[in-house]
């Protein structure tokens, strides 16, 4: 089976927070890289995470395009000799 290339997750879910999902994924060394999508975050919830590693924070609605080039943006590997910015 193939690595995760990268998750959209949304800030607010059952059970575990985006966050902390977050939080163990690096203390796992599984540094996926993330997009967070959420309808109801505050400007410091996306600055935590975006502080945090994550790719990109999108507020819903997002746009089909937005959304893709937010992926696109995850799934690129860092320039060689540069640390992996998911860490």
């Amino acid at each position: 089976m193939g690595e995760t290339a990268c998750l959209i997750l949304d800030l607010k879910m059952p059970g575990i927070d985006g966050l902390e999902l977050r939080r163990r994924l690096v203390e796992e060394s599984n540094p996926v890289p993330i997009v967070f999508l959420s309808a109801q975050a505050s400007a410091d919830d996306e600055h935590e995470a975006l502080r945090a590693g994550v790719v990109q924070f999108l507020q819903k609605p997002v746009s089909n395009q937005v959304l893709l080039a937010a992926i696109r943006d995850a799934m690129t590997p860092p320039p060689l000799g540069e640390k992996n910015r998911y860490e």
